[in-house]
């Protein structure tokens, strides 16, 4: 949620960023907050000249009834009556009109960094950097079902008669490198100081609406029936809902926080569940970060969360590259995004395996995360980036690990948590 202010001072340039992000439809709701909050001020303003008017006169009864002047004491006091009905009323047009304007703020996307390419969606993203060499061997690599499937290491159909489709079993060899994987994101994230965390893994309603815009809601969150919890679709959410209303010590800054979790999204939209692999699913396992810190440190640290992805990734020897997200591609809270993608040597392209945002302070004003300064209670900034999800992260590793014989090697980083062996066999 962008300050008020900005719509107050400026509106012409909250419409300009509206148009930025393709989004004409949210124009006209620009001059109705404008116009809503000219009239929350103003009667803000004759709440308050009339509160101190009848504190004034209120004043007068007494002396009135003491110098025996009890008809005069009666008229004030029944004005001093009326002026209370109608502040009451005031109170409740102020109240009324500063939840629509919070209603209509709500839905106002962040005000974007000058820097952000222009583009109406995903494929207008903007490749800035490529780490690792992206290599295609002389042999074929199978679709990672099928690799999976000669390690006894994928079972979709008994997740389908438990689950339905877009659930998985992991077994074996798959299932033990997809938790060394997990094991190493959350030592590598320690080993660059962040505090590790396990958060909870359901959060209410009003965490759900600070932390992200209600179509993302509407797309990836499970409502758990009768009950106002939402399974968390990535740790960040709780892990920054932790800090929800607190006011917090400038001396505890910067925040740096990494967690494990499972994580459960609906996957609504064109993408589609993927029906034999698991690229696309309704459940996968995460290691993320998140900072929280003041705002002219967040561009810094921005810089370093992207970093440390393609760092992990690359020591487990998986090439990589970053695309800057264009506005189009921003979700509302977003000031800025970036993706690390991985590359497929069987699809010979990169896919998505990350993404690292700037919220400055938009999800800090949604949550009331604030510090104490010199001049008052001021916003934080937010920031989070994905260090690894396990099905996407699997992927990208046995494919660029896969050997001719169908073997897979396991990278150096990831041998200590494999028991010490350096390659998995397939079993038939």
């Amino acid at each position: 949620m962008i300050d008020i202010k900005l719509i107050r001072e400026n509106k012409e340039l909250v419409k300009e960023n509206i148009k930025k992000k393709f989004q004409d439809e949210k124009l006209p709701l620009v001059d109705e907050i404008y116009d809503l909050d000219k009239k929350y001020r103003e009667t803000k303003q004759k709440m308050d000249e009339k509160r101190a008017l009848k504190n004034k006169i209120s004043d007068q009864i007494g002396s009135l009834m003491r110098e025996g002047k009890k008809d005069e004491a009666m008229k004030i006091k029944a004005e001093v009556a009326q002026m209370g009905d109608e502040i009451e009323k005031l109170t409740q047009d102020e109240e009324n009109i500063s939840k629509e304007i919070k209603t209509k703020m709500m839905v106002i996307p962040n005000i974007i960094a000058e820097d952000v390419p222009i583009g109406k969606d995903d494929s207008q993203n903007v490749e800035v950097k490529r780490f690792g060499e992206a290599f295609v061997p002389d042999y074929e690599i199978p679709y990672h079902a099928d690799i999976l499937n000669t390690f006894n290491g994928l079972d979709k159909e008994a997740s389908g008669r438990t689950s339905g489709n877009g659930f998985y079993y992991l077994m074996g060899d798959i299932a033990r490198l997809s938790s060394a994987m997990l094991s190493y994101a959350r030592d590598f994230m320690i080993e660059k100081g962040f505090i590790y965390c396990i958060p909870p893994f359901m959060i209410r309603s009003d965490v759900v609406t600070g932390v992200m815009s209600f179509a993302e809601m509407d797309a990836m969150m499970y409502k758990i029936e009768g009950e106002d919890l939402y399974l968390i679709g990535t740790s960040e959410h709780s892990m920054i809902g932790k800090f929800k209303d607190q006011i917090i010590k400038k001396d505890t800054l910067p925040i740096t926080m990494t967690s494990y979790s499972p994580c459960f999204r609906k996957e609504v939209g064109a993408h589609g569940i993927e029906e034999r692999g698991i690229y696309r699913v309704h459940q996968f396992e995460k290691q993320e970060m998140i900072v929280i810190c003041e705002p002219e440190d967040s561009a810094a640290w921005y810089e370093k969360m992207w970093q440390f992805t393609v760092e992990l990734f690359r020591n487990l020897d998986i090439p990589v590259r970053q695309l800057e997200c264009c506005s189009g591609d921003l979700a509302d809270l977003k000031y800025k995004s970036c993706d690390i993608e991985a590359w497929s040597p069987r699809q010979q392209k990169y896919f998505e395996v990350g993404s690292c945002s700037n919220l400055t302070d938009a999800q800090a004003r949604r949550l009331g995360i604030r510090a104490k300064g010199e001049k008052g209670n001021y916003y934080l900034h937010t920031l989070n980036n994905t260090v690894l999800a396990s099905t996407r992260a699997l992927i990208a590793l046995i494919e660029n690990n896969y050997q001719k014989d169908g073997s897979v090697k396991i990278p150096k980083a990831l041998q200590p948590y494999m028991g010490g062996i350096s390659i998995i066999k397939p079993h038939n």
